[in-house]
């Protein structure tokens, strides 16, 4: 499914991902477990396209990342929710989450099948959906940027530090929520970044451990570095 070869990544001449090397099947949850600044975000943000890549290859089902831009990814079936979440303070929550498969050209009718098929993965939305973006507290910022990321993300999800600074509760649902994927989607590929992989439970079938950019570590995998 994903496949990254000998990735690296300089940014303002500081190298920031080390040769990277690793395969993710289909239907795999994987966990990118390393301290702040070992490299978690730059790693999703080049899957996605939003850094530029000094060496290497992404390939998603053989399809070639390099050279196309965020929102060709995202054509592709690549989801992202960033760390900071990034929701629209004017738009609704209904409007937030429709707003990227607006952007792609998808149908009214398409949108609202998403929208559908999401909410019961999410269920904390379906109370949010009339709320305006400014109206929401950080947590349940972050649940609206999961689902946001599930109405595009049909192939692929990047979920970028998720349960930082989440309450106890809230981060138990976000948790409950990534368990529900396996059921919505089984082929879906999950990738998320932490910094404690404990908070994640057993929701991980792999762990690939980074530090100073390099994979070092992993356990329940099968990449090479």
């Amino acid at each position: 499914m994903l496949s990254i070869h000998q990735l690296s990544v300089d940014i303002a001449g500081v190298q920031v991902l080390r040769q990277i090397s690793a395969s993710l099947s289909a239907g795999t949850t994987v966990a990118v477990v390393g301290r702040n600044g070992a490299g978690k975000t730059t790693l999703l943000r080049s899957i996605m396209g939003l850094l530029p890549v000094t060496s290497g290859d992404i390939n998603l089902e053989g399809q070639q990342l390099l050279g196309s831009p965020a929102h060709h990814r995202a054509r592709m079936g690549i989801g992202y929710a960033p760390e900071d979440r990034i929701i629209f303070p004017t738009l609704s929550v209904e409007e937030n989450l429709a707003l990227p498969c607006e952007v792609l050209g998808l149908s009214a009718k398409e949108v609202k099948e998403r929208q559908e098929a999401v909410l019961p993965v999410v269920p904390q939305l379906k109370d949010m959906l009339q709320r305006s973006g400014a109206a929401l507290s950080g947590g349940q910022g972050k649940m609206v940027a999961l689902g946001r990321a599930l109405m595009v993300g049909q192939r692929l999800v990047l979920l970028d530090e998720p349960l930082q600074g989440l309450a106890p509760v809230l981060a138990q649902q976000y948790v409950e929520a990534i368990g529900r994927l396996r059921q919505w989607q089984p082929a879906l590929c999950v990738v998320i970044t932490e910094s404690n992989a404990g908070l994640l439970s057993d929701i991980p079938d792999q762990t690939w451990l980074l530090e100073r950019g390099a994979l070092t570590q992993a356990s329940k995998t099968y990449f090479s570095i």
